[in-house]
């Protein structure tokens, strides 16, 4: 990496116009004063950290230490929602480390064109979250309190039941999920489906059924909570839970590092 024990650590790519005054009095995740590293139009917001902590081998042993990845993914975020604050930015994935700011400039001159594209789509709107959490037992019709008959093929009959019911509270989770996109796609400028997140994470019972992820003009964004709303009297059996704003992870995250 670097002869001197640090190097360069970056958190976003900014315009250059008034870069320095965006980051003023940010620190990052050693603590470190984060700096606008300018060429021409463009900025990366960057830091610079010793390797002894952040390096290769080092990360590789620190990011095993959860206390650890949670502080620094806090700084990092931290810094990068504060920029996003005075206006638009893209976020560089956290640990995304340089030799020094020759390579970070080079970069910023080597991808200009994609840099710019992601600002112009992010510029003037958020990226909002919404999750689709169904409840199995309400989709499938069946009343959770019911012990039913005790005997061994009244319990088979029973669990036959319940599969197929199971099996159709899929059915009926997997269309609504698919109806609540499309219907909030309506009123974003674009969006996304992620991976459901897993049921120990969410610390619910119910069924992720949408993991969507959603930019939206700044201006409409009581409208799109308006329509997260109206859909979610629509969907019986179907609780909606919408996050944000955020900076634009989903949308222009993934320039830097593709």
């Amino acid at each position: 990496m670097s002869t001197d024990g640090v190097g360069v650590w970056a958190y976003a790519v900014i315009q250059a116009d008034s870069a320095d005054d965006r980051v003023a009095g940010l620190q990052g995740v050693a603590g470190e004063p984060v700096r606008a590293l300018a060429t021409a139009s463009l900025a990366a917001a960057v830091g610079t950290v010793r390797l002894g902590e952040f390096g290769e081998e080092a990360l590789r042993r620190n990011l095993e230490d959860l206390d650890w990845l949670a502080a620094k993914a806090r700084a990092h975020d931290g810094v990068i929602s504060a920029i996003a604050r005075s206006g638009p930015v893209i976020p560089v994935r956290m640990a995304t480390l340089y030799l020094n700011d020759s390579r970070v400039e080079q970069l910023l001159q080597d991808r200009r064109d994609d840099f710019h594209a992601a600002l112009n789509l992010v510029t003037g709107r958020d990226e909002l979250g919404v999750k689709a959490y169904a409840d199995p037992k309400k989709l499938a019709g069946q009343d959770p309190q019911d012990p039913g008959s005790r005997s061994g093929t009244a319990y088979l009959l029973r669990r036959r039941r319940e599969i197929a019911s199971q099996e159709q509270a899929y059915r009926v989770a997997a269309a609504a999920a698919e109806r609540i996109h499309a219907a909030l796609l309506a009123h974003a400028v674009d969006g996304k489906r992620k991976p459901a997140s897993d049921r120990s994470l969410s610390g619910r019972d119910a069924w992720t059924v949408l993991n969507g992820t959603y930019l939206v003009d700044s201006s409409s964004v009581a409208d799109f909570r308006a329509a997260v709303a109206a859909v979610a009297e629509q969907s019986p059996g179907i609780e909606l839970e919408i996050t944000g704003p955020w900076p634009p992870y989903s949308f222009a995250g993934d320039v830097v590092t593709s």
